[in-house]
């Protein structure tokens, strides 16, 4: 498949120029110096030289003239600079090599065995802003979402073959982040042939992973730990897995020993892979009765109860305006839910939306159990699984929320 889309008026690989230097306001380099790699214009007072390209590095200094990292700059968006580095790690020569591999020792501690699919880059959270790598056993996919990101292509490329040597490359750098930078999407092989249909193993349950046309980078490797403790919850219970996808936390149930397994989807794309998913396992066709559907719509048809649900909708919220739209419908969706929950059963709910979450989103869910005149217990927060992190000084990095909830009975 041909990469198609290129940077405006890129620099082209190996041309020099000396970082510039980008200036902050008086009392403007707090959020720096707690750890937040975004730098937003208004906190900028001048930029030296004039005309500097989006995407280029810079140096990044306080009012006073002292440094406080390197990053690179968009002189057209909100999120000015992107910082890449503060002051004692390496220079612009070294990081990137130096982030992947810092961001692969990570991945040696918190990927268990059975499990050859993950995030290798989490973009901020791995010190590599607008940078995200993802493996599915021998092939790599990679999304540049910025010009900064734009402009590590070829080193990116250089240090994987090193690091992990795949047998392929592919680049899936699409989306509103890249049009806001002035970028075009880019999609095909970076390096080896095309990557077609992928089996890959997430804690020993086999799965396709769409690396070419399937959602995000060809799975939602977030949820792998919440997965199991789906699983873990799943013995003996009858078990509805509400916007199922691919059906991971259906077959985390089976494996769990579900009594009965239910998952709903919209895209009967998503249930076709999700039966295929179930077949790579080893079940028979019925094991998991799949409907296509609504998931508020099939909740309010059926009078079905069930002993656990997870629900895990698609985001509500892509920008601050629909914030109070997505808490409306994260309340009737709950409500809705914890309606066909049976007495003493569980809830494992989620909100992906970035500009809802947190304490918004556990809200959500109170106001939801009151509607449904339900008295739950709150026994974990959920979150990413740990090759998703997230820099501590960098709350606008969430956007993975999720409760596990018990009815009183």
């Amino acid at each position: 498949m041909a990469v198609r889309g290129q940077l405006k008026n890129p620099r082209p690989h190996g041309a020099s120029m000396a970082p510039g230097r980008v200036f902050l306001k008086p009392g403007r380099e707090g959020p720096v110096r707690g750890g937040n790699p975004w730098v937003f214009s208004q906190a900028i007072d001048r930029v030296e030289p004039d005309g500097i390209e989006p995407g280029a590095r810079v140096w990044i200094l306080d009012a006073a003239g002292a440094t406080l990292g390197h990053g690179y700059y968009h002189p057209a968006t909100t999120i000015a600079v992107r910082m890449l580095a503060l002051g004692g790690e390496p220079g612009p020569a070294e990081i990137i090599r130096w982030r992947l591999e810092r961001a692969l020792e990570l991945r040696a501690c918190v990927i268990g065995p059975g499990t050859d699919c993950y995030r290798m880059v989490n973009g901020d959270g791995d010190g590599l802003s607008g940078v995200v790598v993802d493996r599915y056993g021998e092939v790599a996919v990679v999304q540049l979402l910025t010009a900064g990101a734009e402009r590590m292509r070829e080193e990116i490329v250089e240090h994987l073959n090193r690091m992990i040597s795949p047998r392929a490359i592919f680049e899936r750098s699409q989306g509103a982040v890249r049009r806001q930078e002035g970028l075009e999407d880019r999609v095909g092989v970076l390096m080896g042939a095309p990557a077609g249909e992928v089996v890959v193993s997430e804690n020993g349950v086999w799965m396709l992973a769409g690396v070419e046309h399937g959602q995000k980078t060809g799975a939602f490797l977030d949820q792998r730990e919440n997965r199991v403790r789906c699983g873990a919850l799943a013995s003996g219970a009858r078990v509805l897995d509400l916007c199922c996808y691919a059906g991971g936390f259906a077959l985390n149930a089976l494996k769990g020993g579900a009594k009965e397994t239910v998952a709903v989807d919209t895209s009967e794309r998503a249930l076709d892979w999700a039966r295929r998913n179930l077949e790579l396992n080893g079940y028979p066709p019925g094991a998991i009765r799949f409907v296509h559907g609504e998931a508020g719509e099939f909740l309010g048809k059926r009078d079905e109860r069930f002993d656990l649900i997870v629900l895990d909708p698609p985001p509500f919220a892509r920008s601050r305006a629909d914030a109070r739209r997505a808490e409306h419908l994260y309340v009737e969706l709950n409500a809705r839910a914890l309606g066909a929950l049976n007495p003493g059963g569980f809830l494992m709910t989620f909100s992906c939306s970035s500009h809802f979450h947190g304490e918004d989103f556990v809200r959500a869910v109170r106001i939801a159990g009151g509607r449904a005149e339900r008295r739950m217990r709150l026994l974990a927060r959920l979150g990413p699984s740990p090759d998703h992190p997230v820099l501590l000084g960098h709350p606008e990095g969430e956007y993975l929320s999720g409760v596990l909830l018990r009815d009183l009975g």
